[in-house]
């Protein structure tokens, strides 16, 4: 079984998108810079490090660029069982799976990034990896630093992040070094991310999740919060709010994957971070990160040729000679007709539904047994949309 899996923030790099630019995935960069109100090809092609490091760029960019890689890879048939993301890939893997709509995703990454930038702003902190030592030592260090500072992610055994106050972080990584960490890192941040100083931010966040009402899934993902599998929408309003003050659980996240039988990870974005995370992770997994376009070659011969990954193979093992599906005839987002329901009689070419710009026609006569489509999702060419029962 395959897991897809998305980077947060920290992974976007200068420049990420111009191996893109000409590539059919491209597209969602203009659809994305409609939503957001922000010129998102300018900052894949042209904007520096610095502005780049801005919570409210960072976000954005690899949030949309993911998507445009999981596009790509959607566009070869290749599907996952299980999808999960790394804080802001969270967003990205609610999208992949439907829960969220592209349009509601983009919004909400722009709501959040900018509700930590502006609690950045209001309680200033900092982060700092902590390498090499187990996870109880770096909570033993920042109890004993007796201040503003506390574990923000558990990535990987050995590698853990400790965020806060400047003066709690330099106290508590100070403390990891006596406890034999071998080395911290500061890392570039304008917050103390995944601690009680996002609070702000979190509050202001749960509103605009709520209105965004995450749906129902097929394919689960694993929360931050809890690194355990959801696939209930109605959960995730809470999940998402608590991810932002409480620690990334990235480690047992891979691990609740591993034990549901998962064997390849699929990394999908810029950097290829959560690829090392789950070598160190996971034994005898195998990884993949894909970042550039190049890239799916390599992501073809590494998927194991006899497992079936196109919707219309699986879909279609399970039609019997009455039925027939209705497949898309582009890639892009889909939106239903509103007046089509299910055990309505419709007659050939009948228009279910849009794809972009594309109408999608049923070139079947029959009874509309459901949507396999959802509102909001972005599909590939010849992805099933809708089955029928012939009359």
């Amino acid at each position: 079984m395959l897991a897809f899996t998305f980077p947060g923030q920290g992974s976007q790099r200068p420049g990420m998108g111009r191996p893109w630019q000409g590539h059919e995935s491209w597209e969602l960069i203009e659809e994305a810079s409609d939503v957001a109100g922000r010129d998102v090809a300018a900052l894949l092609l042209d904007a520096d490090a610095e502005e780049l490091r801005d919570t409210r760029n960072a976000q954005l960019t690899t949030f949309v660029s993911s998507l445009m890689v999981l596009d790509a890879v959607e566009r070869l048939g290749i599907e996952p069982s299980f999808c999960a993301g790394h804080s802001l890939g969270e967003y990205t893997a609610l999208v992949a799976t439907g829960a969220l709509s592209f349009d509601d995703g983009v919004r909400l990454v722009v709501e959040r990034a900018d509700a930590m930038h502006e609690a950045g702003l209001a309680a200033p902190g900092t982060m700092a990896a902590v390498l090499g030592l187990d996870d109880d030592d770096v909570e033993i260090a920042c109890r004993r630093a007796d201040s503003d500072v506390w574990v923000a992610n558990f990535n990987a055994p050995g590698q853990i992040v400790i965020a806060g106050s400047p003066e709690g972080v330099a106290k508590a990584s100070e403390i990891a070094k006596e406890l034999g960490a071998k080395r911290v890192m500061p890392l570039q941040v304008s917050g103390a991310f995944h601690t009680p100083f996002m609070t702000a931010a979190r509050d202001r966040l749960r509103v605009a999740i709520t209105a965004a009402s995450p749906r129902d899934t097929e394919v689960p993902v694993v929360s931050n919060v809890d690194a355990l599998l959801h696939a209930t929408g109605n959960e995730w309003s809470s999940l998402l709010s608590a991810q932002l003050s409480n620690p990334v659980r990235w480690k047992h996240c891979l691990l609740t994957l591993a034990a549901e039988g998962v064997t390849g990870f699929v990394e999908l974005g810029p950097g290829g971070v959560l690829t090392g995370m789950a070598k160190r992770t996971v034994e005898n997994s195998r990884t993949i990160s894909v970042a550039t376009p190049d890239e799916l070659d390599k992501l073809i011969e590494w998927v194991d040729a006899s497992a079936p990954i196109t919707a219309g193979q699986i879909e279609g093992e399970h039609l019997f000679a009455i039925e027939r599906l209705v497949v898309s005839p582009a890639a892009g987002v889909f939106t239903p007709i509103g007046d089509v329901t299910n055990g309505m009689l419709i007659e050939v070419g009948r228009v279910l539904g849009h794809v972009g710009e594309h109408e999608v026609r049923s070139p079947f006569a029959g009874v509309v047994q459901s949507y396999i489509a959802v509102e909001g999702e972005r599909v590939t060419s010849r992805q099933p949309i809708a089955w029928l029962r012939t009359p």
